[in-house]
């Protein structure tokens, strides 16, 4: 049987709140937008690629922003050892997130999706948005900011999630 990706529902972030509920609402809608756009697609729906060459597609963004998770809150923030972290890439492909989505499955895709979700709420629930921490490109990085980049981040991989579905099914939306 093949999976299909479940339906999602997602909470409007509140416009007047305190600076950290605001943060983590917002954050919480575009992970939920992501989901979204995924929802009711087939496996081999969710690994078309939006136009070759390119390795983009709904499943590599799952898989990407499930890096980008574990990444700056766990490993980041948190200072979990990149080791023991479940990421994708690995030393003969460090791209993996994208590169191997032809042989990937999604259900398992969307379980660890979530998984460093969670994981990334508890890393964060750790620290104050002031706390910061040494990144090797960017130097002294606060939570505040690790928010406000995975907002971006995410607001921009939700724009080609967008495109990509609509041109697998004509489905468009916010």
């Amino acid at each position: 049987m093949n999976w299909t990706a479940p339906d999602t529902s997602r909470k409007e972030p509140r416009y007047a709140a305190p600076e950290r509920e605001l943060l983590e609402g917002f954050l919480d809608f575009h992970r939920d937008t992501l989901l979204v756009k995924c929802a009711g697609l087939d496996e081999e729906q969710l690994k078309r690629a939006s136009v070759e060459p390119s390795e983009l597609s709904l499943l590599a963004l799952v898989r990407h922003l499930t890096e980008v998770e574990y990444s700056w809150f766990c490993e980041g923030m948190d200072a979990r050892p990149e080791d023991d972290l479940p990421y994708y890439g690995h030393d003969d492909d460090p791209n993996a997130d994208f590169s191997e989505t032809a042989q990937a499955d999604p259900a398992e895709a969307f379980e660890r999706f979530r998984a460093a979700v969670e994981d990334a709420k508890e890393a964060a629930a750790r620290h104050d948005l002031d706390d910061v921490f040494e990144h090797p490109r960017h130097g002294a990085t606060s939570l505040r900011w690790v928010y406000i980049h995975m907002i971006e981040e995410y607001a921009r991989h939700n724009g080609h999630a967008d495109l990509i579905r609509e041109r697998i099914d004509g489905r468009t939306g916010e």
